[in-house]
């Protein structure tokens, strides 16, 4: 190992990282710095890596990249971890991964390098992407193979060596961002009774204190947000739109206790403004232009699609031919959304496409009703045919643990009954 690339945050762990990859392995250190939007984006970044001892350092803007390549087509798959999380970090692994790989190629690097513990997913994510994209590359984890230090050794060890580092108050928390998401873990938020303290959250105020509710209009083209209240938008500039407006009403709160790649159950707190709004129009949307056994399967492709990229095989084949049915699924999902932001929730409050399978025709109860009642005796006579056959031969499945029903058990007799006969007519 001659040349490491280092995914370098600019925080306390990675600027310590640059010298003790030096000094233990005698290696040169380049850092990459990749701006994924929400903060995530250190000032200063580039002369924090240099002082640390790197030879060169590279930031990319790839906000851009990040919400058209992978935060799309994970909200045109209603992609979320267990029900709960929209997947933000994890999203956000093989774009790094992918661009490690990259300016590993650009530099003649033969390792790259990640802060990740020997404990969490990201570990799993940027190793096994990194070897998806190129198997010839070793991957070293500083914090994973014995660097170790506490947070008080790392600044001693950093001025020792003239590192810049930004010195600022302990968070008791460790935070993860960029702007699909803001996750928040350890503290007292591993004690799973424990109700998350006010400075867990950082981007939505209280839902108590949001102020009153305002409506959104958002529209879709093919699946995917292209403008907020009649105005088109350019992709990161819609999710930092929707990113301000949730927070100031309180929405995108996710409490969440999930299971880890690495077989633990982690308590985490997010923060997912635009991506709480933008998944529920999606799927209102879909609701109105997908047929139901579309919507059915998609149910399966979102959980699978949400597993792989949780457990970091966003390169797998078969993450990319989901994909790439879903996109095919979504050729159809056009139009409006009207979204109500209201005290920490988003509700769907209005919905229209161009191509929409609604028939108010032969939806509606009132006068022009053009819904023939009549089939429907044909269609019920067929449709229960097999279920009449079967209790036939085998008898119904009733309450008795899934024995045979029958009409003589007293069904009557367990339940409160009222019987009322009509007076006698007078005499």
């Amino acid at each position: 190992m001659n040349k490491v690339v280092l995914a370098y945050s600019g925080g306390l762990d990675t600027s310590v990282a640059v010298a003790w990859l030096r000094e233990q392995f005698g290696v040169e250190v380049v850092t990459l710095t990749v701006d994924l939007g929400g903060g995530s984006l250190r000032q200063g970044v580039e002369a924090r890596a240099i002082s640390a001892g790197a030879s060169r350092a590279y930031v990319v803007d790839a906000r851009e990249r990040f919400v058209t390549d992978f935060v799309w087509p994970h909200l045109q798959a209603n992609a979320v971890y267990q029900g709960a999380y929209p997947l933000a970090t994890a999203l956000a692994r093989p774009l790094i991964a992918q661009l490690l790989v990259e300016v590993a190629k650009r530099e003649g690097a033969d390792a790259v390098a990640h802060g990740c513990t020997g404990k969490g997913n990201d570990q799993v994510r940027f190793d096994v992407a990194t070897h998806a994209l190129d198997p010839g590359l070793e991957v070293v984890a500083p914090m994973r193979v014995g660097m170790g230090l506490t947070r008080d050794q790392e600044i001693d060890y950093a001025a020792e060596r003239g590192i810049e580092i930004p010195i600022t108050k302990a968070s008791p928390y460790s935070i993860d961002v960029n702007l699909w998401g803001r996750s928040c873990e350890t503290g007292v938020l591993e004690d799973p009774w424990v109700t998350p303290p006010a400075d867990a959250y950082e981007w939505t105020v209280a839902p108590s204190d949001a102020p009153d509710p305002i409506d959104v209009l958002i529209e879709f083209e093919g699946g995917i947000p292209v403008g907020l209240d009649g105005e088109r938008i350019p992709p990161v500039e819609l999710v930092e739109r929707l990113h301000t407006l949730g927070g100031t009403h309180g929405v995108g709160r996710i409490d969440h206790v999930e299971d880890r790649l690495v077989g633990i159950k982690s308590r985490e707190i997010y923060e997912t403004p635009a991506a709480t709004i933008l998944h529920a129009a999606h799927r209102a949307l879909e609701g109105l232009t997908l047929s139901r056994d579309t919507l059915r399967f998609n149910r399966f492709v979102a959980d699978e699609l949400a597993r792989l990229i949780y457990d970091g095989l966003w390169f797998s084949a078969l993450s990319r031919d989901l994909r790439a049915y879903v996109a095919s699924s979504q050729r159809v999902v056009s139009g409006e959304i009207r979204v109500r932001l209201d005290h920490g929730s988003a509700i769907v409050v209005g919905r229209r496409s161009p191509l929409s399978l609604y028939d108010k025709s032969l939806a509606t109860y009132d006068e022009g009703d053009a819904f023939d009642h009549a089939s429907a005796v044909g269609f019920i006579e067929i449709f229960g045919l097999p279920l009449r056959v079967e209790a036939a031969r085998h008898g119904a499945v009733g309450k008795h643990h899934g024995a045979a029903w029958a009409w003589t058990d007293p069904l009557l007799a367990d339940l409160p009954t009222t019987v009322t006969d009509p007076k006698p007519a007078a005499v």
